[in-house]
């Protein structure tokens, strides 16, 4: 017997027409599915069947290690932020960010929700056009901001030699781990004497990656009494990442408040809440003149 699957049973019954295209578009779903069940069901069999100091440090450093191996490979995107802080005077800013390997190229679009008048768009527009005729003015300014995004990935670098952690536990999709000073390890820089004073948590995707890390500051910290550093107790930071285009892994969520001075965090504003939406896999070699001409779009 001869069962045509071309054909409808029934006018109430099921359509039973199957396509080779469709047969595959399953088959990428069910693989996408199984892969994400199967990395749920790792992490969770680290969570449990390894417990203590040992579980955690060994998750921590996997994620970690995975972070530096993608920082080899990092793209450019364009995005939107809203961010609201010291640089921003408080106000709300609305900005497009094109990625290069110059630095953001940032252009202002809105404040505190309103679109900007005739006068200071034509501003914003003459200071891109600035840069662009200047790219390497722009590429020093940058720098310095780059310099404290060392300093941010140097706390995550740190993680798995200086800190203590309680065992993993799982929240939603992720595993979360608590860490706090380890007193047996001896900070090597001034730095490392900031950082080493946090206590906080870290969430890690089912893939090994970061997806949040938060910091607080238990006690005031002082360095060089007081005049190279002072950090206050309950200074503290926040970052949340999500996965977008390009299997990478992007900032989208940051807070930051810190109450006191460091001179190595010079470029950092003390108080600060942004959030980054929309990203858009860009060329890796765009320059920044092409940055501008996009944002300028």
């Amino acid at each position: 017997m001869t069962i045509d699957l071309h054909r409808n049973k029934t006018p109430d019954s099921r359509n039973y027409i199957f396509s080779e295209s469709s047969f595959h578009m399953h088959q990428t779903v069910g693989r996408e599915f199984f892969v994400k069940i199967w990395g749920l069901l790792l992490l969770l069999s680290i969570c449990v069947s390894l417990e203590g100091q040992s579980s955690a440090k060994e998750l921590v450093a996997k994620m970690v290690a995975n972070e530096s191996a993608a920082e080899q490979h990092r793209g450019h995107y364009l995005y939107v932020s809203k961010e609201r802080s010291d640089r921003t005077g408080g106000h709300l800013w609305t900005e497009r960010v094109a990625e290069t390997n110059a630095g953001k190229v940032r252009m202002l679009i809105a404040e505190d929700e309103k679109p900007l008048s005739t006068d200071r768009a034509s501003a914003e527009r003459a200071r891109l056009a600035d840069i662009a005729a200047h790219p390497d003015v722009f590429q020093k300014h940058e720098q310095a901001l780059r310099n404290d995004e060392h300093h941010a990935k140097q706390m995550l670098d740190l993680l798995p030699q200086a800190f203590l952690f309680d065992p993993p536990t799982m929240e939603g999709n992720f595993a979360h781990i608590h860490f706090r000073p380890d007193p047996a390890y001896s900070p090597k820089s001034m730095e490392e004497r900031v950082l080493h004073a946090m206590s906080g948590s870290v969430q890690i995707d089912p893939a090994i990656r970061l997806h949040a890390i938060e910091g607080r500051m238990p006690e005031d910290v002082n360095i060089g009494f007081g005049l190279v550093a002072t950090i206050k107790a309950g200074s503290n930071f926040a970052t949340t990442r999500d996965r977008v285009a390009g299997d990478e892994w992007k900032t989208a969520i940051l807070d930051t408040d810190i109450d006191g001075r460091a001179i190595f965090f010079k470029a950092i504003g003390k108080k600060e809440h942004a959030e980054h939406s929309a990203f858009k896999l860009l060329p890796i070699d765009m320059t920044v003149p092409q940055a501008v001409a996009l944002l300028e779009q």
